[in-house]
């Protein structure tokens, strides 16, 4: 038998992923709904070779429903996972919402999968911010390999993190630029078209943003809270994928070359490392794909035990969409959840 899922936010850029994704990977599924506010009522979206007809989230009855992939923002989340949770339905949350809830476990499969059973306590499982994703998937067989003391990473993320409106102003942009018409500055805080802006998220009594402070959070409990992390968030005039310059200092000495093999067997990710011109990968290349790539891994002469990295990854993908369902394939596999008996 199989589960009755349903995509809250499914006419989104992540919740449209979504759904390619549960048909790619062939999920185990009854039945699909989307599900979006009211104005989207009967907006129509794919499912494989099936349309489906979004329907309102604040008239559907959870009570038959055995996962529920949100993705439609946190305040949309605050209100709605928990009365969710209670109806018996699992939530795996896309948003900021739950990941700082200590009665909520914030998963990447790859990296912290034990950590899943306490879900439990809310019927919830977090995904994690899409920049801390892909970077502690490339981190985590490095950490158990040679105890990471410390990271300083700097992130290049795409206008897709902004959701429609992100790329749609990169688009727009990049056209007046052309044409030579005014550019409008909507979505972002500065021009993004042939411009980089080191602000993501709001800025923090300390200096840093919401997006920079995310990744020390989320690192620290998904990894190891000792690990000390400063991150700069940077987005570029990138349609699809989350590039990531990573410094990371061990406590144990570790070369390039153990560094590549470990990472060449690691789960999720993939090494492209040639250093020769364009023996790396950048964002463009890893539009719709799964894996998270690291290229330009070099040792830093500068500290003891010292390593650079290159990663790069999907945002929509392993950042958001694609770890959402790896958490329900895991609580799957795991037998923590199983489809709910259906009446007669």
């Amino acid at each position: 038998m199989g589960f009755k899922v349903a995509v809250v936010g499914a006419t989104g850029n992540v919740g449209r992923e979504m759904l390619n994704i549960l048909e790619e990977r062939g999920f185990p599924v009854s039945e699909v709904v989307a599900l979006a506010s009211r104005r989207s009522q009967g907006t129509e979206v794919s499912f494989g070779d099936k349309t489906l007809k979004v329907k309102a989230l604040d008239t559907y009855d959870f009570s038959d429903t055995d996962i529920a992939l949100m993705s439609a923002g946190g305040n949309v989340s605050k209100e709605w996972s928990p009365k969710i949770g209670k109806q018996g339905c699992v939530v795996i949350d896309n948003s900021s919402a739950f990941r700082y809830d200590q009665d909520v476990p914030l998963i990447v499969p790859e990296v912290n999968p034990e950590a899943i059973s306490g879900y439990t306590k809310k019927n919830i499982v977090a995904n994690p911010n899409c920049s801390t994703a892909q970077m502690l998937v490339a981190l985590k067989p490095l950490h158990d390999a040679a105890t990471i003391k410390r990271i300083v990473v700097s992130t290049y993320q795409s206008v897709s993190g902004a959701g429609k409106e992100g790329m749609d102003e990169l688009f727009t942009q990049t056209r007046a630029v052309f044409v030579a018409d005014p550019v409008e500055a909507k979505k972002f805080t500065k021009r993004i078209a042939f411009n980089v802006i080191p602000h993501i998220d709001v800025f923090m009594e300390d200096g840093t943003t919401k997006e920079e402070w995310k990744m020390v959070a989320e690192t620290k409990k998904m990894l190891d809270p000792k690990i000390k992390v400063t991150a700069t968030c940077v987005r570029v005039p990138v349609f699809i994928g989350h590039s990531e310059a990573i410094n990371l200092e061990f406590e144990k000495p570790i070369t390039a070359d153990e560094a590549r093999d470990i990472l060449r067997e690691a789960p999720g990710c993939l090494v492209v490392d040639k250093r020769e011109n364009g023996g790396y990968i950048t964002p463009i290349e890893s539009a719709g794909e799964d894996a998270t790539y690291i290229s330009r891994i070099r040792e830093d002469s500068t500290i003891d035990n010292g390593l650079n990295l290159w990663v790069v990854s999907d945002n929509l993908r392993k950042g958001a969409a694609l770890n959402a369902v790896q958490i329900a394939e895991l609580m799957i596999e795991r037998g923590l959840i199983k489809p709910k008996q259906k009446a007669a």
